[in-house]
């Protein structure tokens, strides 16, 4: 089963939405979430006069899927990384951030809002919330592995076990 990389919960994800909050604020773009790269929606916020939101959970698996898209592109042309996205309509556009290798922004914003508000609040906020994300990642099993705590954990319980019912 596939979990997501960052755990928000109490005081982080108080946090990541008052950088959201204050996004919105200084951009007047309609939506901002904060997305993990497995594509589950961590946290999200919307301005008060914004239209109905998409469906966040397609949204956000759909932008995970165009950041390693686009990342494998930019190793393709020698670059490490393309940081930032950004996708223009006639009514609407999305500018998707890097906040780090577990996370990324996305803004959601109407053709009366000047991309390059967006770009210039965007990476203010993605650095904010690198911050918050480093310190929610989640200890993956295959972290818990790389360190030997499950075979420490698995010889410890099986010890206990073996003593509480009285076998060698």
């Amino acid at each position: 089963m596939i979990e997501p990389s960052i755990a928000l919960f109490g005081e982080s994800f108080e946090e990541a939405s008052r950088v959201l909050d204050e996004l919105l604020e200084d951009t007047g773009a309609h939506y901002a979430l904060l997305v993990d790269r497995k594509g589950f929606v961590l946290a999200h916020r919307e301005a008060l006069w914004a239209p109905r939101p998409p469906q966040l959970d397609s949204l956000a698996t759909l932008v995970a899927g165009n950041a390693a898209a686009t990342q494998a592109l930019a190793e393709l042309l020698g670059e490490r990384r393309f940081s930032e996205l950004v996708h223009q309509g006639e009514r609407h556009g999305i500018y998707v951030e890097e906040v780090n290798d577990l996370a990324l922004l996305v803004v959601i914003f109407d053709q009366s809002t000047p991309v390059g508000r967006v770009k210039l609040f965007g990476k203010r906020a993605a650095a904010q919330l690198d911050h918050i994300t480093q310190r929610a990642k989640v200890e993956t099993a295959a972290d818990r592995a790389r360190f030997g705590l499950d075979t420490e954990y698995r010889e410890s319980a099986s010890a206990l076990l073996d003593d509480l019912f009285g076998e060698s």
